[in-house]
């Protein structure tokens, strides 16, 4: 029988592909150029949600830098499959001996998708906007630089077009991860021109110099990008076309995948792996564990600002058995804000047992020995570290029952949802991080240091001595001296617990068997720029 569906569905997707082939690549009559390389076609990628905006520097969701990462290009890129920093719209780079002062060397001829030239100018005024911008626009920039202009924390001195295609850029301290952090996707170079004509529609109308060139966006449905035919990367990108779908539920999702409506999909359900690595049409892919699934506990709300009441709702959860039930094996109990694959991994860590007496114990000492009523937020989207945010939620919620916590579980629609509880409306919230760049400071500062209170530390959690630790260790080269520093921090977050860290999952994707050059970035966000369809 599944043969028989596959042979229909073929048929239907053949003809559809021949009736919507509009002959702009000659080919060989087999997909591909004149080498018999595969080139052209339509990406269908399903996904769980769709974008907030697809101006990168304005958005924290993984659902956003997902396309934007296609339109635009940073100075600096990632490997295809790790965080080594690359070359891409800078073709070279030096470094001060002090690590103070920064010279990026401009790839000459590019351009924007406006047609408007790419050059050192479009750099600074990028930097410019970003730097004199507020927490509510750029909420990035704000954490990974220490601020705007002006501010106490603020990193960066100046940003300098030294000639059209030279920029010098002069901290105010060295910043260890800062050639990891200018390759994130937040920090794209837009164009100038487009900023300025659209104004606050920017992301709605985005213009980068990227692998792919925004054609259209209807809300909930689907993002249209088609090929930059002056990608300045020769021979490619080798697709004509990719688009976004949005299919919130992930077994929808799959249904989606195996009658042939989409391509690709992220958020494979851990229990449905087998089923698609069983089907000869289809294929998994799995991206680099580097993530961590969480509650967050907002620790300036009564009664979760007392540390004993966040230790006890850490000992109320059963890890491993939110593991089994909805992951499938496919995920590590977390005990630390970070993965075990990031640079700083503090081992030592005693975790927090799963250990209802304890926790009962810790809930009288702290005066709530007949429990208290809180809200849990629960993600109403599937991500790499939660697959069923609302499941989750429940199950949460029974365990904190077991202690005599009554947690009412509320939610919202996605940008609703991070939008307030990044303003702190939430006693507790499931969220979750994939890493940016591969460094400590991208999950310990960013999320959780006092100065990113407001934009991606949610939980409004504030530790002095803390802050002290990730400064220093920001500020200093030696690798072996940082990961020192950044254990210790860990001690410090693991006794304060403005978290539960649940899991640290690998994430599954399916796809056609057709599909080659595909590699699942660790970050979250894929380039496509390599990939082809047989």
């Amino acid at each position: 029988m599944k043969k028989t569906i596959f042979s229909l569905v073929f048929v239907l997707l053949l003809s559809i592909g021949l009736a919507g082939c509009g002959g702009s690549n000659e080919t060989d009559g087999n997909g591909g150029d004149d080498s018999g390389e595969a080139t052209g076609g339509t990406l269908i990628f399903g996904r769980g949600g769709d974008s907030v905006s697809l101006d990168p520097a304005s958005v924290t969701d993984g659902e956003s830098f997902k396309v934007t990462k296609n339109i635009f290009d940073t100075l600096l890129d990632y490997g295809d499959d790790n965080t080594d920093v690359e070359a891409a719209l800078a073709e070279d780079w030096e470094v001060s001996e002090d690590g103070e002062t920064y010279t990026f060397m401009l790839r000459e001829g590019v351009k924007f998708h406006d047609g408007t030239d790419f050059n050192a100018d479009a750099v600074v005024f990028n930097f410019e906007r970003w730097m004199n911008g507020t927490e509510e626009a750029f909420y990035y920039y704000k954490s990974m630089f220490g601020g705007f202009k002006g501010d106490e924390g603020h990193v960066i001195e100046s940003v300098t077009a030294v000639d059209d295609y030279t920029v010098e850029f002069k901290l105010k301290r060295p910043q260890a991860p800062f050639l990891k952090n200018i390759a994130m996707s937040p920090f794209a170079i837009a164009s100038p021109d487009a900023l300025e004509k659209q104004g606050d529609k920017f992301g709605e109308n985005p213009v980068g110099t990227g692998p792919f060139v925004f054609d259209q966006w209807n809300r909930n449905d689907k993002i249209v990008l088609n090929k930059n035919d002056d990608y300045w990367m020769e021979g490619y990108p080798k697709l004509d076309s990719v688009i976004f779908r949005a299919i919130p539920d992930n077994s929808a999702r799959l249904n989606a995948l195996m009658a042939g409506e989409i391509d690709l999909m992220d958020g494979l359900n851990p229990s449905d792996v087998e089923q698609v690595e069983d089907d000869s049409n289809l294929q998994t892919f799995f991206r680099p564990s580097m993530n961590v699934g969480y509650l967050g506990l907002t620790s300036n709300r009564e009664p979760l600002n007392n540390k004993l009441v966040r230790q006890a709702l850490n000992h109320a959860v059963d890890k491993q058995a939110l593991i089994d039930s909805f992951y499938a094996g496919q995920a590590e109990p977390a005990k630390n804000p970070m993965p075990p694959v990031i640079g700083g991994y503090n081992d030592e860590i005693e975790p927090y047992e799963y250990d209802l007496d304890k926790a009962k114990e810790l809930l009288k000492e702290a005066g709530y020995e007949d429990g208290f009523e809180m809200e849990l937020w629960a993600m109403p989207v599937p991500r790499p570290y939660m697959p069923d945010g609302q499941k989750v939620a429940e199950v949460l919620q029974k365990s904190f029952a077991e202690i005599g916590v009554t947690a009412e579980i509320k939610s919202y629609e996605w940008a609703t949802y991070l939008e307030k509880a990044r303003n702190g409306e939430a006693d507790s919230f499931l969220l979750g991080w994939t890493g940016d760049n591969g460094d400590a400071d991208n999950f310990l500062y960013v999320l959780l240091d006092q100065d990113n209170i407001g934009s991606n530390n949610y939980t409004y959690y504030e530790n002095q001595e803390l802050h002290d630790l990730l400064i220093k260790a920001q500020s200093t080269p030696d690798e072996e001296e940082r990961n020192k520093l950044y254990a210790e921090a860990q001690e410090i977050i693991h006794e304060d617990a403005p978290w539960i860290p649940l899991v640290h999952s690998k994430p599954a994707l399916g796809g056609k068997a057709s599909i080659e050059g595909f590699t699942p970035h660790p970050t979250g966000s894929d380039k496509l720029t390599k990939v082809t369809m047989q």
